[in-house]
């Protein structure tokens, strides 16, 4: 005789999607009322910790492909949030680096990130917050995941 299948909300893996669904449709629309998806902050973060780099670097770092990096890096380009310079001698090598606009951009996103962070979180206290951090990494690390989220 077939057991009962469990019921859908008694998974981990429910509730994590289900907050984390939220948690990203929230900041969603706050990146977006700045002109920038949230792959894009992805980006544009990632270039104010890193600097002037190939995109291929900015590819690795975020576990994310070239050709991801590379659209992303048009539509930050078109925006006028990232520059582009190629190498003398081999315009096939070319770096990637925040403008003066992404630079004062990125700190009001980062802000928004924060804002966000507290509006889901901030009933919890301090070791509350440090005990879910670390029980998401040790998945992470028990599983060997890599890529950043950027969508």
């Amino acid at each position: 005789m077939p057991t009962e299948p469990s019921p859908l909300d008694a998974h981990v893996g429910f509730w994590l999607r289900f907050v984390s669904n939220h948690v990203s449709h929230a900041f969603s629309q706050k990146v977006e009322a700045h002109g920038v998806t949230v792959a894009e902050w992805v980006v544009l973060r990632q270039l104010l910790a890193s600097g002037a780099v190939a995109p291929s670097a900015v590819a690795e770092a975020l576990g994310t492909t070239r050709g991801a990096v590379s659209k992303l890096v048009d539509r930050l380009l078109t925006k006028k949030l990232v520059s582009r310079t190629a190498a003398r001698g081999d315009k096939r090598f070319q770096t990637v680096a925040l403008t003066a606009a992404g630079r004062k951009l990125v700190p009001v996103l980062a802000a928004l990130a924060d804002a966000n962070d507290a509006e889901f979180f901030g009933h919890l206290d301090a070791e509350q917050r440090a005990v879910l951090v670390e029980l998401m990494e040790d998945v992470v690390r028990r599983h060997e995941l890599k890529d950043v989220p950027v969508s």
